[in-house]
């Protein structure tokens, strides 16, 4: 092989060296491209590099003589999806264009493999890769047990994109839960470190002390959607940062976990009565789309958590249509401080200065479904849809003001 000169298209960009040769030249290992690299073998515009860099449409990349790849590290195909496997992903598709594709995750199904893991929806996106050269690919992650919304690129080009607006917090994600208690204050922020104790797929995930090394902030939005009495409590909640099991291992620190947890908050998340199943459920997403503009989708409620909703008189409405806004590229409303940019974090709760604290009302004062549309399903804030409820409020949970945490707040 020759010295070549290889032009980086328009689907390639921002994608990191290292993984755009990994998809040119897969024989090639990454402690051989290093080396390159490191010799100025490899150069990107006439310019050294690293496998780090990252690439633009147009730029040309030094593709050196390589070493000839053993048999055994030619990578053989893939065995075909089971038809069976093809169809049942087919049926969790939300939406669809030439850049994404939005599933409706079950629960109980996990996102990728593992020790264990024969079924996951990462070994399934080949029944949607249709007529393209390439195969779709998972943008994040949400849990084996949580239902919901599911964003997949369908090339390599746009899933760097898509992952560039995740690490920049410029996506919207908005959770429903169900959590066994009230939590108090009704809503704010949890600002509450976590670490990681163990590997696999049996590790825990527990609050840790600031000072902790091992220690990764964490950060949840949360308001309280509605409410029966003081035993259970339907919240939406939205995450600022993107931690392992940072929804759940936050509701468990309010003292109040979320309904048919498997793995925290103990015998108080599994109360008599319900369905003993996770009750969280990914519900919807607002993300700026790679052909500018911004997209949302929402996902309904799975039967689960809808036999619960009836049980206790929650109503969730109709879950609105996935709705493309063409445009500018515009960021995502967070819930942020707008003086600082940043999510007020001195406590680990706090309240909103734009209402006068109150006490948590009675069961006897506060109705299962809650008045002035509280039950009702609410849009995030991003959402432009015109199909906003008639309570005129957001799903998205608000942001919170500089007070320290009301009386009851766990820390």
């Amino acid at each position: 092989m020759s010295v070549q000169t290889r032009i980086i298209t328009e689907d390639e960009a921002d994608l990191r060296l290292d993984r755009w040769f990994r998809r040119h030249y897969p024989a090639l290992n990454q402690s051989a491209l290093q080396k390159l690299c490191r010799t100025g073998q490899v150069r990107v515009d006439g310019k050294r590099v690293t496998g780090a860099s990252r690439v633009a449409p147009g730029q040309s990349v030094r593709v050196p003589p390589l070493p000839e790849a053993p048999v055994s590290a030619t990578p053989a195909e893939p065995p075909p999806l089971d038809p069976q496997l093809a169809r049942e992903i087919e049926r969790m598709v939300l939406y669809r264009d030439d850049k994404v594709i939005v599933l409706d995750k079950p629960s109980g199904i996990a996102t990728q493999g593992g020790p264990g893991i024969t079924k996951h929806i990462d070994m399934m996106l080949d029944g949607l890769k249709g007529d393209s050269e390439f195969r779709p690919r998972l943008v994040h992650r949400i849990d084996r047990d949580t239902s919901g919304i599911l964003l997949v690129a369908r090339t390599p080009g746009v899933a760097a994109k898509l992952a560039a607006a995740f690490r920049g917090r410029d996506v919207k994600k908005t959770y429903w839960a169900v959590v066994v208690g009230r939590p108090v204050p009704g809503d704010g922020v949890i600002d509450q470190p976590l670490a990681r104790l163990g590997a696999g797929n049996g590790a825990l995930v527990i609050a840790a002390d600031r000072d902790d090394e091992d220690a990764a902030s964490a950060k949840t939005e949360y308001e309280t959607l509605d409410a029966a009495g003081r035993k259970l409590t339907w919240l939406g909640l939205s995450p600022l940062t993107g931690r392992t099991h940072q929804l759940r291992v936050h509701c468990e620190t309010l003292g109040t976990p979320i309904l048919g947890d498997p793995r925290y908050g103990g015998k108080a998340a599994h109360p008599e009565g319900f369905v003993d199943r996770l009750h969280l459920h990914a519900r919807a997403l607002d993300v700026p789309h790679p052909d500018g503009g911004r997209l949302f989708v929402a996902a309904p409620l799975p039967s689960h958590m809808r036999q619960t909703f009836k049980e206790l008189g929650f109503t969730a409405g109709e879950t609105p249509k996935a709705k493309y806004t063409p445009g500018p590229h515009l960021p995502a409303e967070q819930g942020m401080d707008k003086s600082s940019g940043r999510a007020p974090s001195q406590h680990a709760v706090r309240k909103r200065t734009s209402q006068k604290p109150t006490s948590p009302a009675t069961p006897k004062s506060l109705p299962a479904t809650g008045k002035g549309g509280a039950g009702r399903e609410r849009p995030t804030r991003a959402d432009s849809s015109p199909a906003k409820e008639r309570s005129g409020k957001t799903g998205a949970p608000r942001a919170a003001s500089r007070r320290g945490p009301a009386r009851g707040a766990r820390r």
